[in-house]
């Protein structure tokens, strides 16, 4: 039926230029002739030679503060001497940006490359992607469109930065790991202690820091006595870095709208704690999954490496229905596991752990899914962890 009244819309064009210029004006008649026949046959012959004569790229940063516009250029080069007809370029970008313009149109003439820029609202922290959708060759006034033939770029990733807060060394939840960390650091020090009573001279199992030691090697309990930094010789120190687990779960087919917030809002989270406790001395293993989707654990002990680590997950897609794991196989002296939900695969990881009592539980919020049996904290609106 849309075919029929199509056809049926041309022949009464058609019909109505015959009785014009056979029947009423000749000479404007033929004038007409060319606007509706003639240049609509050319136009659509420069239209079809243009549709695989143009080549698109674009380029963006990889990052962009969230609240910050992020700027992309596109640059369109065509191939051959004749003009290209009319572009339109539909521009995409995922759920952490805001809307873009619908279309963007021009035309190459006299030029072989020609380049515009657009800007699309950084609204959510945490990995998205723009790129180019749709690009069509229009023709005749824009009753003619076609897509190229030519293949678009891949879209580009891009990590929409969050404001970390900061979280003052007041908060319970980090009083408590501090507890526990300083806890099992006496135990290492009577082992360590007692190691070299029996193989070293007294005296010189600590000396003083040197630039470029690793800071979890640091006495804080003893260099808070001497009033100057003190390091092991020995490497006790690493059997009580608590471990921080970053668990950007996501269902398959979540509501973005509310699944990206809430991201987010762990993201805030995670490095507010994890930069408040290595400024306070506390090394920690970073959890995360990297950019190959696996599992990847580090070791936390300078104060520049969380921002470091927030650039490297913001790089890396959420992978739906799939958990970070603890790669240990010991139980760490103190373990935060930061999850959107704490189901039963994070109650499966208490249950291994053979010490519940030691793993922490990060939710976006007090209605995060928590059946894992361990206590539930979350980033309240004053930048606060507070416990469920």
């Amino acid at each position: 039926m849309k075919w029929f009244k199509t056809a049926l819309s041309v022949l009464a064009v058609v019909f109505l230029l015959y009785i014009f210029t056979f029947y009423v004006d000749g000479e404007m008649g033929m004038i007409l002739l060319a606007f509706l026949v003639i240049s609509p046959l050319v136009s659509l012959l420069l239209v079809l030679w243009s549709r695989d004569r143009v080549k698109l790229s674009f380029r963006c940063d990889a990052y962009v503060n969230k609240g910050s516009d992020l700027k992309v250029t596109v640059t369109v080069e065509k191939s051959g001497a004749l003009p290209v007809a009319i572009l339109e370029i539909v521009p995409s970008a995922s759920e952490v940006f805001g809307q873009t313009a619908a279309s963007y149109r021009f035309a190459l003439f006299g030029v072989q490359k020609k380049g515009f820029t657009y800007t699309v609202p950084a609204q959510i922290g945490g990995n998205g992607s723009v790129g180019l959708s749709q690009v069509y060759v229009c023709g005749f006034l824009g009753f003619m469109r076609f897509r190229i033939k030519t293949p678009l770029p891949q879209p580009a990733s891009v990590g929409v930065i969050p404001d970390i807060p900061d979280i003052k060394s007041s908060n319970e939840l980090f009083r408590n790991i501090a507890d526990i960390v300083l806890t099992s650091d006496n135990e290492a020090d009577e082992e360590t202690s007692m190691l070299f009573s029996a193989n070293t001279a007294p005296g010189y199992e600590h000396r003083e820091y040197v630039q470029g030691d690793p800071l979890k090697r640091i006495n804080w309990k003893l260099s808070s006595k001497r009033d100057k930094l003190m390091v092991r010789l020995d490497e006790a120190a690493s059997s009580v870095q608590p471990s921080v687990v970053l668990d950007l779960y996501r269902k398959n087919g979540a509501d973005l709208s509310k699944a990206l917030p809430d991201e987010e809002k762990l993201l805030r989270s995670v490095f507010g704690l994890l930069t408040l406790l290595v400024k306070q001395g506390i090394a920690c293993n970073f959890i995360y999954r990297d950019s190959l989707g696996e599992t990847a654990e580090e070791s936390v002990e300078n104060p520049d490496q969380p921002a470091q680590l927030l650039l490297r997950v913001l790089a890396v897609k959420v992978i739906p229905d799939k958990h970070t794991e603890l790669l240990r196989s010991d139980p760490a002296v103190a373990c935060v596991i930061a999850t959107t939900d704490a189901g039963a695969d994070i109650a499966a990881l208490c249950e291994r752990s053979g010490s519940p009592d030691t793993i922490t539980v990060i939710g976006t919020s007090p209605a995060t899914p928590n059946t894992s049996g361990a206590k539930l904290w979350y980033l309240d609106d004053d930048n606060d962890l507070k416990l469920v």
